[in-house]
Order: C-alpha cells, then sequence, then structure tokens
C-alpha cells in the first residue's frame, strides 16, 4: 500500500513546505538519493546503448531483473542483490551467445530474445512458489520508492561509481566502435571486448534503475531521456549532460507525484519522461518549419 492510501498528506503551493515535509520521512529522503544515483548512471549509459542501438538487449536485462528480484525474495535475501546478479549473469550470457553464433543484428536478437522468454517464465516461476508474496509482484514490475533503505543507496553509490568510472575509463574508443564499428576494429580498438565489457555496464545500470521504475518500465530512464537528448543534439558531451538532467528531472519528479499519489512510482517516472521526448520532438518540428519558412526570405536578401 502506497503513503498516499494511509496518510493525509496533500500537495500544497508551498513548495519549502512540501519538501520539508516529503524530507521529514527517511524512506523519502533514501529515496531521492537512491534516484539521483540510478539516473545519473542510466543517463550515461543509456546514452551509449541507443547510441549503439542495443535498446533490445537493455529490454531484455530489464526483463531478467523480475525474475532475479522473485529469486531473492524468495530465498530471503535482499532484492537488490537479486537484481544485480541476475543483470549480470544475464549480460555474459548474451555477450557469450553473440560471440559464439554468427556475427549480425540477426543473431544478437535471436539470442537475447531467447534469454527473454526464459528468463520471464523463470520469474513466474518463483512468483508462484513464494505464496506469501500478494503485493510484491506489482513493486517488482512497477517500481516502488517505500522500500529503499539506506543500505540499498550504498550499495546503488558503489555499483554507479564502478559503473561511471569504468565507463569514463574507456568512453573514448567506446564511443568510436558505436559510431563506426569496421573502422575502429580496422584501426586496433577491439570491438568485441569493448561490446562484452559495455553489456555487463548495461546490466549493472538496468538493474540499478528497475528498483526505481520496476523491472517493465526500465525503459523510462534508460531509454527514453537518452533519445529525447540524441533529439535534441548531436554532440556527445551535451548529449550524455541533457540524458543525465532529464532523467534526473523525471525521476525527483515522479519520486513527488508518487509521494501524493496512491498510483506506481514508474508510471510517473515514465509519464516525466515521455512528455519530455514529446516535447523535444515538436521542438524539433517546430525549427523544422520555421527554417523552411525562413528559407526563401534568406534567399532573396
Amino acid at each position: 500500500m502506497l503513503l498516499a492510501e494511509t496518510t493525509p498528506y496533500a500537495f500544497t503551493w508551498n513548495l519549502v513546505a512540501d519538501v520539508r515535509e516529503m524530507w521529514s520521512f527517511p524512506f523519502m529522503v533514501n529515496a531521492f538519493r537512491a534516484g539521483a544515483i540510478v539516473a545519473v548512471v542510466a543517463g550515461a549509459v543509456g546514452w551509449f546503448m541507443v547510441l549503439r542501438r542495443q535498446t533490445f538487449a537493455g529490454h531484455t536485462l530489464s526483463v531478467v531483473a523480475f525474475p532475479g528480484a522473485a529469486l531473492a525474495t524468495l530465498i530471503g535475501v535482499s532484492t537488490a542483490v537479486g537484481y544485480l546478479g541476475a543483470c549480470l549473469l544475464a549480460a555474459v550470457v548474451i555477450a557469450g551467445l553473440r560471440e559464439s553464433g554468427r556475427s549480425g543484428v540477426a543473431v544478437e536478437s535471436a539470442a537475447t530474445g531467447t534469454v527473454q522468454a526464459f528468463a520471464l517464465a523463470c520469474g513466474f516461476l518463483f512468483v508462484t512458489l513464494y505464496k506469501g508474496m500478494l503485493g510484491g509482484p506489482q513493486a517488482l514490475l512497477f517500481g516502488t520508492f517505500l522500500g529503499i533503505t539506506t543500505g540499498q543507496v550504498a550499495l546503488l553509490t558503489v555499483v554507479g561509481a564502478v559503473v561511471l568510472t569504468l565507463l569514463a575509463a574507456f568512453g573514448r574508443p567506446l564511443l568510436f566502435a558505436s559510431s563506426d564499428r569496421e573502422v575502429a576494429a580496422a584501426r586496433g580498438v577491439p570491438v568485441r571486448a569493448l561490446g562484452a565489457g559495455f553489456l555487463l555496464l548495461l546490466g549493472a545500470a538496468t538493474a540499478e534503475a528497475s528498483q526505481i521504475t520496476g523491472s517493465l518500465l526500465v525503459f523510462a530512464l534508460l531509454v527514453v531521456p537518452a533519445a529525447t537528448a540524441q533529439v535534441l543534439t548531436a554532440r556527445p558531451v551535451l548529449g550524455l549532460a541533457l540524458t543525465v538532467l532529464l532523467g534526473l528531472a523525471a525521476c525527483w519528479l515522479g519520486l513527488i507525484a508518487a509521494f501524493y499519489q496512491p498510483y506506481p512510482l514508474g508510471f510517473f517516472v515514465t509519464t516525466f519522461a515521455f512528455a519530455g521526448y514529446v516535447l523535444a520532438q515538436l521542438t524539433r518540428a517546430v525549427r523544422g518549419a520555421v527554417g523552411r519558412v525562413a528559407l526563401p526570405t534568406g534567399a532573396t536578401s
């Protein structure tokens, strides 16, 4: 049951008082901290994922997060450990299947789809085996902020720091390999090793984002902010910065909305992220229309 269903707190236009009210609850402070960490990590990794056209692999890893968390609940360990372990294991399996088969998008799609189908079936099995899980599946699938503890925030911080450090270490060759794989390979860039390493980073980022949005809506932080930023700019540094800022805004606005409304957190995060994407598309369309109208005037002057 969500907080809005059990307490009389209501949103006012006194923003300072509202923030103080929310942050008077330790679990909300943990939720905002976790949301900030997840937004930064998911934004940075998601930008490369969209650039590399590996959204299907990201979707498969998000599906795998569900059985991982369900199994963790079944055996009595932290769901954060379940998310992380399952996503990293799936990333290793997908990378191995890609290397063992022929190169090509079709082979990669078949391998990731196979892992996705099996993982989803395992998730439903684990939920069925755990008879006491009543509201659990909804939280695992659509996200919640009530269960985020200080220990989970610490774990997210450590994992996020490792992911961002590794991404910064080989970000330049990864960008080169993502933009032009053949040329990068000809220049001696270890394209395959970079691809496998990136899948591991994507798995870690997916595991983190799943704890906020839930496994089904993890794309709200992995894909939508990155897609929005790439609509607005093609410059890598600016695009990465915009992706992180958009993800952070969607996550924090979603937390505020979920605090006052009895609906899943993942829905609000996704809605705000999607609204940003729509606005970006409209902005680009308006700019294009203005440019086409202004072109004849500029040509005759």
